[in-house]
């Protein structure tokens, strides 16, 4: 994802990478890289950060102290990591989100308000997601995020249901199936159904590539340059 960013920055005449800080330093960049963050002191207007929920600490601790907003697109966060978010973003700006890409987010928006009114009218809602077979996580936190959005629509009306092969038995009117698909290369695709009588509304969002994520994560970074201190989402950049 690093040398995605730096790809889609280098095309942008609006921002620049100043710095950036890895596990490794690979070379052949137009700008230093530090091992350890500890060791970067030079300025900055906002961090992207794509790296692993076990770095997220140290990451908050040195955008507190430099007083730099965050775009924090790491995702796998313990209880106690969403805490200390919160609990940084009352000192700088953070902006976390499930899904960096700007059309995920224009549909969590969409689903919020179209939900109330198909459920309302007899539509079943169902989600499928799709992914590459090296994906270890399942359901994924887009598929939630989803989930949740039609859910918010409803007035928190469903309960989520991610097996049923036990089951024998007709489906509940208050549940929420949500069904997880691997395999190849997929880099993601995301269906939102709708099943009433006699029709069915689809909602669907597919990733081609990671680019999407980059170029979510860039245009929150200026977002989110002088910005004030808050908790902020993607939905906040696509206003």
């Amino acid at each position: 994802m690093g040398q995605v960013v730096t790809d889609i920055i280098a095309a942008d005449p609006d921002i620049q990478i100043v710095a950036g800080i890895d596990a490794v330093d690979r070379g052949n960049r137009d700008y230093p890289v530090f091992t350890d963050a500890a060791e970067c002191s030079v300025p900055a207007d906002a961090i992207i950060d794509f790296s692993t929920a076990k770095a997220v600490d140290v990451l908050l601790a040195y955008a507190v102290e430099r007083n730099i907003p965050v775009v924090l697109c790491t995702t796998g966060l313990s209880d106690r990591q969403i805490a200390s978010v919160g609990e940084a973003a009352e000192k700088i700006a953070i902006l976390r989100s499930a899904n960096m890409s700007l059309g995920v987010n224009l549909l969590l928006k969409l689903l919020r308000e179209a939900s109330g009114i198909l459920t309302a009218n007899g539509f079943d809602p169902e989600i499928i997601e799709m992914h590459h077979r090296r994906k270890i996580d399942a359901p994924s936190g887009t598929a939630i995020a989803l989930a949740d959005a039609v859910n918010e629509g409803t007035g928190n009306q469903y309960h989520y249901v991610y097996d049923r092969t036990e089951r024998r038995e007709p489906r509940d009117d208050k549940e929420m199936g949500i069904s997880a698909v691997r395999g190849g290369t997929i880099v993601g695709v995301h269906d939102v159904l709708f099943a009433g009588q006699d029709e069915v509304i689809e909602f669907t969002h597919t990733a081609y590539s990671r680019a999407i994520f980059a170029k979510g994560a860039v245009a929150a970074a200026k977002f989110l340059a002088g910005r004030g201190a808050g908790l902020y989402d993607m939905a906040d950049v696509i206003g």
